[in-house]
């Protein structure tokens, strides 16, 4: 069974609110989300820390896009444990968890509306995935978060490395996964 912590930006490529992604990239974040829904497990903390973040981000009262329908899904499953699984989270200080794997980059690396995806895979006993649509600041993370047993899934890796290069023209694109 698909299994998976989502980012908030899936839901807002999903929802056509990243004006430079490609085509491409909305058609599997639509598809993804679509997916979750018929079929597979979203999971989330139990704080509700994400879907805040998401109700902050979307319009689930009146929806527009895939994105603001799948909130909407979401925030009617969130009870229900066979489609949505919640993890506990200790907070150590503001956008700071003990189940982060990695105290360096919780510290200096990860972006802190960022963390709790990462710390909510981590806390999950199968590790599920995080979906990332096209920040391309996870591309410097991605290899030290799976090192520490968190996997981070692109759904839109060439747009991505396209931001990472237009955001950091000095910089080399780093190690790809696979």
């Amino acid at each position: 069974m698909m299994r998976a912590v989502i980012d908030t930006n899936v839901l807002l490529v999903a929802n056509g609110r990243h004006t430079d992604v490609s085509t491409e990239c909305v058609t599997k974040c639509v598809q993804y989300l679509q997916d979750m829904e018929k079929a597979g497990v979203t999971v989330i903390d139990d704080d509700y820390q994400i879907l805040s973040e998401y109700q902050r981000k979307t319009s689930p009262n009146q929806p527009k896009g895939v994105g603001d329908v799948f909130l909407k899904w979401l925030l009617r499953q969130s009870g229900n444990q066979e489609r949505v699984e919640q993890v506990s989270l200790t907070k150590l200080a503001e956008d700071k968890f003990a189940e982060f794997p990695d105290v360096v980059l919780q510290q200096d690396d990860v972006d802190a509306p960022d963390r709790k995806f990462v710390a909510v895979a981590n806390a999950h006993p199968d590790k599920p995935p995080v979906w990332q649509a096209a920040d391309c600041k996870w591309l410097d993370w991605w290899t030290a978060l799976q090192d520490n047993g968190v996997r981070v899934e692109f759904l839109c890796l060439d747009d991505a490395c396209r931001f990472y290069l237009n955001k950091f023209p000095n910089k080399p694109l780093p190690v790809l996964p696979d």
